[in-house]
């Protein structure tokens, strides 16, 4: 008689009973610090703009332009990273992207003009694009299911970390010299060393590995993390049938996205995701130049937006609490409500208090939706779309992040800062009556079709 051994089944329910590990927290900061690293970069670019806006003289259409590009290469990055994920694996994915967007970083700092800044920082979101929507979809495969949720929320608040990181580089760094975001940049770098520790350092996902077929890698992977939680191992089960997936081509995986069973919450995740990009990233790009605008000089400008992007952590702490106490759809409507509210705040504040007041409110708001999100997302597809279904509506996302920037100027230039943060509050009105369609996993076992 043949030896009997795991399903896929069998090692989905193992990795969901585990207790949260030393092996865990490993994966969970390796994971983060690439993540904060992206958001170093991203919020690198908002300080660097008010400084290119002045020592190369640039337009606000200019500058609209090169914060743009970058999305621009995110959406595509996104949309094909997740396919590529749910092809090729996780980890695999998630290490290039991380060397793409590093180096294209670097040489960012070399740039002598707009033109060849305008190509580098397509690669930039190229690479950017596609990590974020994987490192999410890697780390809720790992998590045991009654936590799964407040990991990906502590996940996404290592933006926090990096973009406080850019706060710090723009506050220090970019105003000490001429040449001061030429050092952003080449900081920036880092994670095209980083990428190796990810590659060789990381498993790879074991629901991930069992959906192709590949049981005996996930058994081993899966065994590592029961010794390290001291859990005696019973892995025999029912000898494993070819593995069932829902699609196995990337054209097939698109189609069912839209399926009956999918299309409702993938029409909803979009809109989400679209809104949320628009708010955020048109506000938050811009926020020290309109600060500058409006009298500020570059430092204090970088000062305040310090001290606002401090907020962003207490928001992904509460954001983490709450997700497992009111569940992934109440969180984030509120949560974008909130936002919604600030927004208004910000837009019409007078006054240092109520500048930094109402951004730091629109940071915690922001951001404890950005968290919810991002741990909404990969629950609300099967393992063989997750990849593809996550990757699809942060590039349909980024379409908004590209548009965002551009309008800004001429939302300024009709009605100000009033009207401008009218408009993000309304987006985010319409994405918290959006998050309502989605389906709330929380405390569930992940669909391993």
């Amino acid at each position: 008689m043949s030896e009997a051994v795991p399903s896929r089944a069998t090692l989905a329910s193992r990795l969901d009973d585990l207790p949260f590990t030393r092996r865990h927290a490993r994966l969970l900061t390796g994971s983060g610090v690439g993540w904060a690293l992206d958001a170093m970069d991203v919020g690198l670019i908002s300080f660097i703009l008010a400084a290119l806006a002045q020592q190369w003289d640039i337009s606000k259409a200019e500058s609209g332009w090169i914060a743009s590009v970058g999305f621009i290469g995110m959406a595509l990055g996104a949309s094909l990273g997740g396919l590529l994920a749910d092809r090729f694996g996780r980890r695999q994915v998630f290490a290039l992207t991380l060397l793409v967007y590093g180096v294209a970083t670097g040489a960012s700092a070399l740039a002598g003009g707009v033109a060849i800044l305008l190509v580098l920082r397509f690669f930039v979101g190229l690479g950017l694009g596609a990590e974020l929507p994987v490192a999410s979809t890697y780390v809720s495969e790992f998590a045991p299911a009654r936590i799964r949720g407040r990991l990906i929320v502590i996940l996404e608040a290592f933006w926090a970390v990096g973009w406080t990181a850019a706060a710090l580089i723009g506050y220090f760094v970019i105003p000490a010299s001429a040449d001061g975001w030429r050092w952003a940049f080449a900081l920036g770098a880092v994670p095209a060393v980083y990428a190796l520790i990810v590659r060789w350092g990381l498993p790879e996902s074991p629901r991930w590995l069992a959906s192709r077929g590949r049981i005996a890698a996930a058994e081993r992977i899966v065994e590592k993390f029961e010794a390290d939680a001291g859990v005696v191992a019973n892995p025999t089960g029912p000898a494993e049938r070819p593995a069932r997936t829902i699609a196995d081509s990337g054209a097939a995986r698109l189609r069912a996205l839209w399926s009956a069973e999918f299309r409702v919450r993938t029409l909803c995740i979009w809109v989400v995701w679209f809104c949320v990009n628009f708010a955020y990233y048109g506000a938050f790009i811009w926020i020290p130049s309109i600060l500058v605008d409006a009298g500020y000089d570059l430092v204090r400008s970088f000062g305040f937006t310090l001290v606002i992007t401090l907020a962003q952590l207490p928001g992904y702490a509460v954001a983490a609490w709450l997700i497992e106490v009111w569940g992934r759809r109440v969180t984030l409507s509120v949560f974008l409500v909130g936002s919604a509210v600030s927004a208004v705040l910000f837009g019409t504040a007078s006054g240092d208090a109520a500048i930094i007041g109402s951004g730091m409110a629109l940071s915690f708001f922001n951001l404890g939706a950005w968290g919810a999100l991002y741990a909404v997302t990969p629950e609300i597809y099967p393992t063989s779309l997750r990849g593809t279904g996550s990757g699809w509506a942060a590039g349909v996302g980024r379409i908004a992040s590209i548009i965002a920037p551009l309008l800004v100027p001429v939302l300024l230039g009709i009605g100000g800062a009033p009207l401008l943060f009218v408009v993000f509050a309304a987006f985010f009105v319409v994405g918290a009556v959006a998050a309502w369609g989605l389906v709330d996993r929380r405390g569930q076992a992940l669909d391993d079709r």
